[in-house]
C-alpha cells in the first residue's frame, strides 16, 4: 500500500513538472512575439495572452516548488498553455496553421 502511494505521488510530481515546463515555454514564446501579430491574426491581444500564460506558469511552478500540485489548477494551466501553443503560436509566428 505504501509503495503505491509513493509511486502515485512521484507520478503526480512528474506530471506537474511537465506542465510547468510547458507553461513556462508558452509564456517565454508569448513574450518573444510582436504585439502586432496578435491583433492582425484576430487573436486576443499580447498582454491578454501574456497574462494567461504567465498566471499558468506561476501556478504550475508554485505547485512544483512546494510539492503540492493541485489537480484542478494543473489541468487549467495545461489547458491554457496548450491552447496558446497549439492555436495562437502558429498563427502569430507567421507560419500558418494548416497542418493537414
Amino acid at each position: 500500500m505504501y509503495v503505491a502511494l509513493v509511486a502515485t505521488q512521484w507520478l503526480y510530481l512528474a506530471i506537474a513538472v511537465v506542465v510547468a515546463v510547458l507553461c513556462v515555454w508558452a509564456f517565454v514564446d508569448c513574450v518573444r512575439r510582436p504585439a502586432a501579430n496578435f491583433t492582425s491574426t484576430g487573436k486576443l491581444s499580447k498582454p491578454a495572452w501574456m497574462g494567461i500564460t504567465g498566471i499558468a506558469a506561476i501556478v504550475s511552478v508554485i505547485g512544483v516548488v512546494f510539492l503540492a500540485p493541485s489537480t484542478f489548477f494543473m489541468i487549467a494551466a495545461a489547458v491554457a498553455a496548450g491552447v496558446y501553443l497549439a492555436d495562437v503560436k502558429p498563427a502569430v509566428s507567421g507560419k500558418g496553421t494548416s497542418w493537414y
